[in-house]
């Protein structure tokens, strides 16, 4: 018998129906479908309607992982929502989705790591499974890219995209859910990607909404060259981490942020097209939830099956990265699960 781990029970995604391609943006910006797709691999993305934000989407796909877990949300123990784009500075976004599931005894936090922030949820996920506390963790990304974007910037709003992907984690005995998690930061770089406006260093005031601070700033170049280096290396950490070899390694699923950031990572790995999931060009970059809506399609499209050996592996701002190792399975329906523990922040 194995140590007591989390293991993915459940997913879920949700993405806007608007759909807004490179055709679309190319009428009002000095830019094209050829121009965007060399450079990024992206094609189009979806953006949230005026009556969407970051918690209706992540309740939807919450409540869809749910369902697939056959976990009622009065089960879930903490809800964990990571996001660079809550709906209110406070209080966390996962408290609104917490109240919109009817997950009454759960606790709700959010974690802001950017891109990175959904493997960090993972690791803060299993890390509590494992030690006890909790039993069932709800764990999403969600974005609304489009509210933070300079849509006038054709470096920065042609790459973001809005959605949410989540995962259910639970207690299990069996060899199966999370291995090995690796994070890291560079907080000396942290300017290269940033919106300066609306914090405690820079408050809201007339003269930053005029300077459009409350936007997104990229340095794409020197972001880029970080990103290549970045990846194959957490990834080799985490695989080492779990015992396995590159071999071993079923699927790749990176943060989805540029199709030429995924392909150059493979190669240095040494990765074939089969084991790598790219779907940038449906959603582009959607931040903390690439990676939850790319194992959602992945699993769709029958890519990930009972026993198969997963890495994520997320960067972003901050600078951040992040990489889990995982063992896929089993599906719903055949469950090992410990009893659970109770709920610390329960009498």
């Amino acid at each position: 018998m194995v140590a007591r781990r989390a293991r993915v029970a459940g997913w879920g995604k949700y993405v806007p129906a608007n759909v807004v391609t490179n055709r679309d943006l190319s009428e009002t910006l000095d830019t094209s479908d050829e121009w965007i797709r060399s450079r990024t691999g992206i094609a189009e993305r979806r953006v949230a309607g005026s009556d969407e934000a970051t918690a209706s989407m992540a309740t939807i796909a919450g409540r869809n992982a749910l369902a697939v877990a056959n976990v009622a949300a009065e089960d879930v123990d903490c809800v964990l929502v990571a996001t660079c784009t809550p709906d209110y500075s406070m209080p966390a976004t996962a408290n609104l989705v917490q109240a919109g599931l009817g997950a009454t005894r759960a606790g709700a936090c959010d974690i802001n790591a950017a891109c990175s922030g959904f493997v960090y949820a993972l690791a803060l996920g299993d890390s509590c499974i494992r030690a006890g506390l909790f039993r069932t963790v709800l764990v999403i990304g969600a974005e609304t890219f489009s509210r933070i974007v300079d849509w006038n910037d054709r470096a920065t709003c042609v790459l973001f995209g809005d959605g949410a992907g989540a995962l259910v984690l639970r207690a299990t005995d069996e060899d199966y859910g999370l291995l090995a998690t690796t994070v890291g930061s560079d907080g000396s770089r942290a300017d290269l990607l940033l919106v300066p406006g609306g914090g405690s260093r820079m408050p809201a005031s007339a003269s930053t909404i005029e300077d459009r601070l409350h936007m997104v700033r990229m340095d794409g170049r020197e972001v880029f060259r970080f990103a290549v280096g970045v990846l194959p290396r957490i990834t080799e950490q985490v695989i080492a981490a779990a015992g396995w070899t590159l071999d071993d390694v079923d699927l790749f699923v990176a943060h989805q942020a540029n199709v030429r950031i995924i392909q150059s990572a493979a190669r240095s790995l040494g990765l074939p097209d089969e084991k790598v999931y790219v779907n940038v060009h449906r959603y582009g970059n959607t931040s903390a939830a690439s990676i939850p809506i790319a194992l959602c399609e992945a699993y769709e499209e029958g890519r990930l099956h009972d026993g198969s050996a997963v890495v994520l592996a997320g960067f972003g701002s901050g600078l951040s990265w992040a990489a889990s190792a995982l063992r896929w399975g089993p599906t719903p329906g055949r469950v090992g699960l410990i009893a659970p523990p109770g709920n610390a922040f329960q009498d």
